[in-house]
């Protein structure tokens, strides 16, 4: 009886286990975030490097800030109306009752850095960043929740020199990446203070002569964001927008002369722009150039880097007057212009078959490694099959030990694309492959 018992009490708990498992589902991926591998991974890699290259080039500093930031600090910077602010990021109270923030951009974050830390002795500083952001948006092709970004800054430096230095930067970075080709540099000037509000105030007046034929949406931008109805994607607003007035029409003589001397460096550098009056930066701490890089080859979000000079920003978070100029750029969306080169695999990869052969293959494997060569080990299955995943990584060569061949102090190495196969003494390994 008491073995019946038994039984049946290990039956019934594999029963109970397997229907466990069966309710327990693999928890998906959280909605806009993504997980990078093999070829999008190599884009992903080749903007990342080529942007780190270029910034060192340019002789701008890497700066890490904090993912996390206190919510004031975007609130103060991004403005407590913008979308970014009061509908897309992730905000929330820690255990200790301050309200955080994931970071949705880089430029607040850094300007807070430059703030806290006593930056300010080595003005101007030019500082670049690169990492993830995050926005509760709408997910589409290229834009996700979680994203990355490329960010390049230029704090304390109020000269027109600084404006062009970047543009050059970022025309050299996109020919770098080898995405130039359909890209277009869109430039525009918003003008000093005093331009600003003056165009601020005609449009706002040409507008409400039109408020009956404005979108809900660029009615509630009438009164706190003007500037930004001429970004409107509405078709009866960008007919509107036509007949706007334009910037030009309201520059001061310093403002003409700072976007003058911004082009003609433009010019001189042979860097390419078209103007585009209607681009527009709706925060007030703007100034002078905005500029994006806009690509024919994404469709109606074809912005792969943007920026401008903001000169009111670090004295909105409770700093002295500071000029700055920087801009941004999606690493998703670049690297989706990426044409990557067919992934290339091992130098070699190593196959040995015995107990022998194995700490004989480790020891060769260590010694390529070293000598920066790419190396892996087939570790498991018969022959055929180590051979197998040998091709299926595409290794230029195989290097097969067993025990008759560490008896004569050798290796066969096989040519896994010409299919040739060749004896090789262990100590002569590293440069045989080198030469390979």
């Amino acid at each position: 009886m008491m073995v019946i018992c038994i039984i049946y009490f290990v039956c019934c708990k594999k029963l109970l286990d397997a229907l466990t498992m069966a309710n327990i589902q693999t928890p998906n991926a959280v909605r806009g975030t993504q997980d990078i591998i093999a070829a999008a991974q190599e884009s992903f890699a080749h903007v990342v490097q080529s942007f780190e290259r270029i910034s060192r080039y340019y002789g701008f500093d890497m700066v890490q800030v904090p993912v996390i930031e206190q919510t004031s600090v975007f609130a103060r910077s991004l403005g407590e109306s913008t979308d970014v602010v009061s509908k897309e990021m992730y905000t929330f109270d820690d255990r200790g009752g301050d309200s955080i923030t994931l970071r949705p951009e880089f430029t607040a974050g850094i300007s807070r850095a430059f703030l806290t830390n006593g930056w300010q002795q080595h003005a101007p500083m030019k500082l670049s960043a690169h990492g993830p952001l995050f926005r509760y948006e709408r997910p589409q092709k290229g834009r996700y929740r979680q994203f990355h970004q490329i960010d390049a800054e230029i704090i304390g430096a109020a000269e027109p020199f600084a404006d062009t230095e970047l543009l050059i930067m970022a025309d050299q970075l996109l020919r770098e990446i080898g995405i130039d080709d359909g890209v277009t540099l869109n430039l525009n000037t918003l003008g000093d203070s005093e331009s600003r509000d003056a165009w601020r105030q005609a449009l706002i007046t040409y507008f409400q002569d039109h408020r009956n034929s404005l979108s809900k949406e660029s009615l509630n931008r009438l009164d706190r964001n003007p500037l930004r109805i001429l970004d409107s994607k509405d078709d009866g607003d960008k007919k509107l927008c036509q007949d706007a007035p334009i910037i030009d029409d309201y520059l001061t003589n310093e403002a003409q002369d700072f976007f003058a001397r911004v082009t003609q460096s433009l010019d001189t550098a042979g860097v390419d722009w078209i103007r585009n009056t209607r681009l527009v930066r709706g925060l007030d701490y703007y100034r002078h150039t905005a500029f994006e890089f806009i690509t024919d080859r994404l469709g109606a979000q074809g912005t792969v880097l943007g920026g401008g000079r903001y000169d009111g920003l670090i004295e909105n978070l409770g700093g002295a007057s500071t000029p700055a100029v920087g801009w941004a750029a999606g690493i998703e969306r670049l690297a989706m212009l990426v044409n990557v080169p067919e992934h290339n695999g091992p130098d070699a990869v190593l196959i040995p078959l015995g107990d022998r052969a194995m700490e004989a293959a480790i020891a060769i494997l260590s010694d390529l490694r070293r000598n920066y060569i790419i190396a892996d080990m087939a570790y498991k299955g018969n022959m055929k099959k180590r051979m197998q995943k040998a091709n299926i990584k595409k290794a230029k060569l195989a290097i097969i030990i067993g025990d008759d061949e560490l008896d004569r102090g050798e290796a066969a190495v096989k040519n896994l694309v010409s299919g040739e196969q060749q004896s090789c003494k262990i100590d002569m390994i590293v440069d045989y492959v080198k030469k390979s």
